[in-house]
């Protein structure tokens, strides 16, 4: 199947690059944010089940998803993948160029990464004790960081950036997974409606995705 991520409110670029994505994964969901709020057109590859794309296999050693193919460069980690698009497209920049700022930017997608993203496959595995752990573990998380939300409309910015586009798919999955945060998470869900409400972030979902909130 193949479809195109665009952002309309954004004046877009039509590139020739391919992206293979599931269309209800996280890792993906954050590339194809990344692409929606730069106006970038690609193909997107949607990959469903195990049967994975025969090109895909032969391009990707780890037969992983998101894959960007960019003429005869492929990448195959997300951050890695999100980062090269800010680089390539520089408008609108989603990292700050200020060093210590952008330092304190990555130590967060890090963190996100290593606290949220690695519950992905307990939260999305069957369900049990291991499945309720990581509901419990990551709703702690996220209330954790209530206050960090209350300083400015974006992650410490009044401009988005790859940190928000980190963050995005991780909190719009949490209904779907079973997570309610209440009123120690005031802050988190403001910031949550937010981003929502972003043009670009409507276009970047699937329609498996949409369903998920």
């Amino acid at each position: 199947m193949k479809r195109t991520s665009k952002a309309s409110e954004r004046s877009e670029i039509d590139v020739a690059m391919t992206l293979y994505s599931r269309p209800e994964c996280a890792l993906s969901h954050r590339v194809r944010l990344v692409l929606a709020v730069k106006g970038i057109n690609v193909d997107v590859q949607e990959v469903e089940g195990d049967d994975l794309p025969e090109d895909l296999i032969q391009l990707n050693p780890y037969n992983s998803v998101p894959t960007l193919v960019d003429r005869d460069l492929v990448l195959y980690e997300s951050r890695v993948v999100t980062e090269y698009l800010d680089e390539r497209f520089p408008h609108p920049p989603l990292m700050p160029v200020d060093p210590v700022t952008r330092a304190t930017y990555r130590l967060a997608l890090h963190r996100i990464e290593t606290d949220w993203y690695g519950l992905l496959a307990d939260l999305t595995g069957k369900p049990g004790k291991t499945m309720n752990a990581a509901r419990r573990q990551l709703a702690e998380s996220v209330v954790s960081t209530d206050e960090i939300f209350s300083v400015k409309p974006f992650f410490l910015s009044d401009e988005l950036s790859l940190v928000d586009c980190t963050i995005a798919p991780i909190l719009w999955r949490l209904k779907s997974w079973g997570i309610e945060l209440g009123e120690d998470a005031k802050n988190v869900q403001a910031y949550s409606k937010r981003l929502f409400a972003l043009e670009a972030f409507r276009s970047s979902l699937t329609e498996q995705e949409l369903e998920m909130c």
